[in-house]
């Protein structure tokens, strides 16, 4: 069962510390990602990477709709990649939507965690009543109606919108290539679970320590969500990048890396 959830997940595992920190993809994104944040942790950690069902390389024959109709069941894969490495006290790096899947996962097995680290995290994407979450439930609606007919017209005009940073084309390009590698049915469901999930709740029960990297102009994620999940989360650590967009891994790793690096030295980790 263990060999079976590390081929399904595409699960790949290096470095030369004993430490591991595992590093989760947002959505619409693989492993591949992460490339250029790994090098800074390669010499002190045991690196963990992974694609969730449905993405990148993973074993499409394992997807199953009603299992990630939620993104608990996201959670589901990161727990069983945990249990099959036998990782305890990891250190979870979650971009994005990953955020919110590091944390129901943290929730249900506490001990697996030492720390959380929140890329571009957003607990809610839709406005509410004393909350700015970026949109409104029109513009969600009108996005996956657009994703629903026209996939790759959907793909091109969202990747510079989440990249930004529009004097590195490639960035976007590569975002908009991830998206299109993707089944699109798959895709389309990952897409309104993520964009419809509201994880407010769930903030006050997560008892692991985070610290969230928030992007100083971000399309998805405002900053106003950043101030929010500090003020609701336990023993969370709040940075404001000077990085914009809403993948500041790819963007400004050394910003992400700097900062990550900061955190965890301040936290023992070395």
């Amino acid at each position: 069962m263990n060999q079976n959830i590390l081929v399904r997940n595409n699960v790949k595992v290096f470095g030369h510390g004993k430490q591991p920190i595992l590093f989760a993809h947002g959505f619409g994104c693989d492993q591949n990602m992460w490339r250029f944040i790994t090098p800074t942790f390669e010499n002190d950690y045991q690196i963990v990477l992974f694609d969730y069902v449905g993405s990148g390389k993973s074993d499409l024959s394992a997807y199953d709709g009603d299992r990630y109709s939620s993104l608990n069941g996201y959670a589901q894969d990161i727990l069983e990649i945990c249990k099959a490495l036998s990782l305890v006290d990891t250190i979870f790096v979650g971009h994005s939507v990953s955020s919110m899947i590091g944390i129901l996962a943290s929730i249900q097995s506490p001990e697996l965690f030492k720390h959380l680290i929140f890329v571009s995290p957003s607990p809610c994407y839709i406005n509410d009543i004393d909350y700015v979450g970026g949109f409104e439930r029109q513009d969600i609606e009108n996005l996956l109606d657009i994703m629903e007919k026209n996939y790759i017209g959907w793909a091109s005009f969202l990747a510079p919108m989440i990249m930004k940073n529009e004097d590195r084309p490639e960035l976007s390009h590569e975002l908009e290539e991830s998206f299109c590698s993707t089944d699109p049915t798959i895709a389309t469901q990952f897409a309104k679970v993520t964009f419809y999930s509201d994880n407010r709740s769930d903030l006050p029960k997560v008892t692991t320590p985070s610290l969230i990297l928030q992007c100083i102009e971000d399309a998805i994620a405002p900053v106003e969500v950043g101030y929010y999940l500090n003020k609701h989360l336990f023993s969370s650590t709040l940075k404001l990048m000077q990085a914009t967009g809403h993948c500041p891994h790819m963007s400004h790793p050394q910003e992400t890396s700097n900062l990550m690096q900061e955190y965890l030295t301040s936290a023992g980790i070395h």
